[in-house]
């Protein structure tokens, strides 16, 4: 009997079974405010480094709840500090902020009409990728925390990120990149860091997870082909840039089926926009093209590079064209702490409910929680948001007009932070 009584104290501090759904009652009480401010973000998005409104919401609740707060952290972040009354390690929890240039087409009483010009270009600007709802749950949890902050062995970062999608037209670090260079997770030092994300063709409430590499590195390609200019009845007289980019095109697209190793990971690579030309009758002197790539490895990710550089370049020589080759390094490859993720997995388990929580493969969505990740270990899940009855294949995805969230599962999302806050600091 004294041997079963000891198994059963000893593995929850192994991480090895469910543990406890820490302040449930309160995650229930604070439901309904999660859905407030989750739609009143909603109705006010605004792009990467421009939220000002956003960033003044967040830092005022984590004021109001007496949590020390340094605002304009990587240009319009936030980073709020709870002190527990015990020591123990330092837990960052974080959520992105911005929204994207998408026209909304959902009917629904918070729907934006943020119009905004956006690479030259009038376009609406919509929480079309569910960082609304990441705002929503983690102040939320702060809210839970601070009210129990002396139930606390350690101290909570609350880390409010700007610019998750990227900032147009910019060339140098921002979002997470650029707040760990401002010392977002020093002062205190950070121990471990947890983030989520919202999925739209996930079932509400269910948690999904997946221990090492989880989302892809992703890279930016530019291709500008320069042929010479002529009348388009007289093809002859000059080069085409047009069917020169075409023909690049299809020689990128055998990259990932001829050159990688796709055993060993997958990869993507993808043209995203062309532009050439102003009339019908004028072949153009140039045609600039971009894309995107996605790997899992450091030796695929230049393997690949090398591919389009290669490819590019004399294909268009020997049309009688020049290629000129751009690529640009994004994040790296969000990487889950194996050891991290085994130990609280359970934490996971007990807040979506038996059965609620799945191991999924590696996605080719690339996140830039890697830069924090790739300084402390990391755990980055997704949570549900699908509504019931629904199949994936029937709800909008990610970045789309269409874009739908189901609230029921958000205090799902709140609940698992608490635990993987308790939960890591008992085992500290």
């Amino acid at each position: 009997m004294l041997k079963k009584l000891y198994l059963f104290v000893l593995l929850p501090c192994l991480g090895l079974s469910a543990q406890t759904n820490y302040f449930e009652s309160d995650v229930n009480a604070i439901e309904s405010k999660v859905i407030e401010w989750r739609r009143d973000f909603h109705q006010h998005p605004e792009l990467g480094n421009q939220e000002f409104r956003t960033s003044e919401v967040v830092a005022k609740h984590l004021e109001s709840l007496g949590i020390e707060v340094k605002r304009n952290v990587a240009i319009t972040g936030v980073v709020g500090v709870l002190k527990g009354a015990k020591p123990g390690p330092v837990i960052a929890l974080r959520a992105d902020m911005d929204g994207l240039p998408v026209t909304e087409r959902v009917d629904v009483p918070f729907k934006s009409e943020v119009k905004v010009e956006y690479a030259d270009q009038t376009t609406g600007v919509m929480h079309a990728c569910g960082h609304d709802s990441h705002m929503a749950i983690l102040m939320a949890t702060a809210e839970i925390l601070a009210k129990h902050k002396n139930e606390l062995a350690g101290t909570v970062k609350f880390i409010f990120q700007p610019a998750e999608e990227g900032v147009f037209g910019e060339g140098k670090a921002f979002g997470a990149d650029l707040m760990v260079q401002e010392g977002a997770l020093k002062n205190p030092d950070v121990d471990v860091a947890f983030g989520l994300h919202i999925n739209s063709q996930t079932p509400a409430g269910q948690i999904k997870y997946k221990s090492g590499p989880v989302m892809a590195a992703v890279d930016q390609f530019y291709i500008t082909v320069r042929g010479k200019q002529t009348h388009g009845a007289y093809p002859w007289s000059g080069v085409d840039p047009i069917l020169v980019s075409s023909q690049i095109i299809l020689g990128l697209n055998t990259i990932v089926s001829r050159n990688v190793n796709l055993i060993e990971n997958p990869a993507v690579v993808s043209v995203g926009a062309i532009n050439a030309g102003n009339r019908h009758n004028i072949i153009p002197e140039e045609a600039k093209f971009l894309g995107t790539i996605r790997t899992f490895d450091l030796e695929q990710r230049a393997l690949i590079h090398k591919r389009i550089k290669e490819i590019a370049e004399n294909i268009a020589k020997s049309a009688g064209a020049v290629a000129e080759v751009s690529i640009e390094n994004g994040y790296p490859v969000t990487f889950n702490n194996v050891a991290l993720t085994k130990k609280m997995l359970p934490s996971l388990q007990t807040a979506a409910g038996p059965g609620n929580t799945k191991e999924v493969n590696a996605v080719m969505g690339a996140e830039d929680f890697s830069y924090f990740a790739r300084e402390v270990p990391g755990l980055f899940f997704f949570l549900g948001a699908m509504e019931k009855g629904k199949s994936p294949s029937e709800v909008a995805p990610h970045h789309t007009p269409d874009f739908y969230l189901d609230e029921s599962g958000f205090k799902v999302g709140v609940q698992a932070f608490c635990n993987l806050v308790l939960d890591y600091m008992k085992m500290e």
